[in-house]
């Protein structure tokens, strides 16, 4: 009796260890894997493609390798080389959503304080909070034109100012969207006098940090056009070596194989650590 409690004391607080490391691996996998699809949702809505879903994008990604890929297959013979440069073909239409949230997310902070001068000027004007923001479909910048446009539809419709401004939130996606949207939220609440103070003072607040940013971003250009270039050059180069019949002979076996994973994974380690150096702070959705 003795021996089988021996062995079944430590069985037991085997198997509850195991259930309780089990219980809270499985509780905070749903949260990691929502928090990664809002991420997720979060940079295709800022990169102007929040109507696609990743699937999507993943099946853009695959055709676009596979034409990059078989056409070079057929011309070399060479399947390691197709499959290195359809994999790099491949990824360009990320490449391509990530320069136009760049691009994007520097339109917006742009446009941000003109687009809170004109609220200012339409409360002095005698309109309500919700009237002038609805009125920023019309007269403000052109690159939030869309959004306000679906957000006076929506506030028409049901008159509801805060979940108007939710639509318009989600709809953004963006944390300088998200402090603008809040501090309308509470301009709403507070009125009177103290609503063109508040706007004003974000107005100014907003030029500031988009002057600041946009000299460090300046400086941070070198870094981004080395890194690039340093990326691309190689696998140019084996582009054009390519057309050789020797080169094509070389990259056919296992050591060729070998030799491009290598080159791969040194290329892209080494372009993503400049990155990582030249990268300038993200600010987060707190606000979200």
């Amino acid at each position: 009796m003795s021996d089988v409690a021996v062995l079944l004391i430590p069985s037991m607080l085997a198997a509850g260890a195991v259930l309780i490391v089990l219980g809270v691996v499985g509780r905070d996998r749903p949260t990691r894997e929502r928090r990664r699809s809002a991420r997720l949702r979060d940079w295709m809505a800022q990169s102007g493609a929040g109507g696609a879903s990743v699937g999507q994008l993943l099946a853009t990604c695959i055709g676009i390798g596979l034409l990059a890929g078989l056409p070079l297959l057929a011309m070399t013979g060479s399947v390691w080389l197709a499959i290195a440069f359809a994999a790099l073909t491949g990824y360009l239409p990320v490449l391509a959503l990530r320069a136009r949230h760049r691009r994007r997310a520097r339109e917006l902070r742009e446009v941000w304080p003109e687009a809170i001068d004109h609220l200012v000027s339409a409360v002095r004007a005698g309109l309500s909070l919700p009237e002038a923001v609805a009125a920023l479909a019309e007269r403000g910048p052109q690159a939030l034109h869309e959004p306000f446009v679906r957000f006076a539809a929506t506030y028409h419709a049901t008159g509801r100012f805060g979940d108007s401004l939710d639509i318009l939130k989600a709809e953004l996606a963006d944390p300088t969207a998200d402090r603008v949207v809040e501090a309308l939220r509470v301009a709403r609440e507070v009125g009177g006098t103290e609503l063109g103070r508040i706007l004003r003072t974000l107005s100014g607040f907003l030029r500031d940090e988009h002057r600041v940013r946009k000299e460090l971003e300046a400086r941070q250009s070198w870094v981004l056009v080395a890194a690039r270039m340093s990326f691309a050059t190689p696998w140019l180069v084996l582009l054009l070596l390519a057309s050789k019949p020797e080169t094509v002979a070389a990259y056919r076996g296992p050591t060729g194989a070998l030799v491009l994973a290598v080159g791969a994974i040194m290329a892209t380690a080494g372009y993503r650590l400049m990155l990582v150096i030249g990268r300038l702070p993200r600010e987060k959705r707190v606000l979200r």
